[in-house]
């Protein structure tokens, strides 16, 4: 994950933010999509809208396989009209839109002990089973190390002591959170 400038941070969340307007509002996938500099790079991100501060949806990409401006657009559209846990946005909650975006380091094996929280992101994988929580929900629930891990095999559909399982494997993250100043 590069160190990003002030003008990256700048057009990563004005993309985000597009990609949500353009869908809310004309109900199509914005096409207009620059690939140059960061945008340019394969990255990992999930894209996080809320409306007046509370959560309307999630979604992201854990493994790169496009360039990042792309799954940007993909992701942010995602969050505003596909997240199964919401129903699709409105026009009139444009208004009210917040949008944030984290990037992800590659992910690596780590151990129960080793996570950090807060800092951390977690993947919980056994068989077909795998959920993802970024380190910041961590943080904004007041979960403790073994309380990220039982949430991260809940998100999974495992049991919450899944983790201690030799079969479930566990991965680490860190995230460059961006974030749009209050408007």
């Amino acid at each position: 994950m590069p160190c990003l400038s002030e003008s990256d941070r700048r057009t990563i969340l004005e993309l985000a933010r597009r990609a949500v307007i353009e869908i809310v509002s004309k109900q199509r996938i914005l096409e207009d999509v620059p690939y140059q500099g960061i945008l340019d790079e394969p990255c990992g991100v999930f894209v996080t809208v809320r409306v007046s501060g509370k959560l309307h949806g999630c979604i992201g990409v854990i493994q790169p396989r496009e360039k990042l401006g792309e799954s940007i657009v993909r992701c942010a559209t995602g969050a505003a009209v596909e997240d199964p846990r919401f129903r699709p946005m409105q026009t009139e909650e444009l208004a009210g839109l917040e949008v944030e975006v984290s990037l992800l380091s590659p992910l690596r094996p780590i151990g129960p002990e080793e996570i950090e929280v807060g800092k951390h992101g977690l993947l919980v994988e056994q068989g077909t089973h795998h959920g993802l929580l970024l380190p910041q929900v961590a943080t904004e629930h007041h979960l403790n190390r073994e309380g990220f891990l039982r949430e991260t095999c809940h998100k999974a559909g495992l049991r919450p002591d899944a983790w201690k399982s030799p079969e479930t494997r566990l991965f680490g993250f860190t995230c460059e959170i961006l974030t749009e100043e209050t408007r």
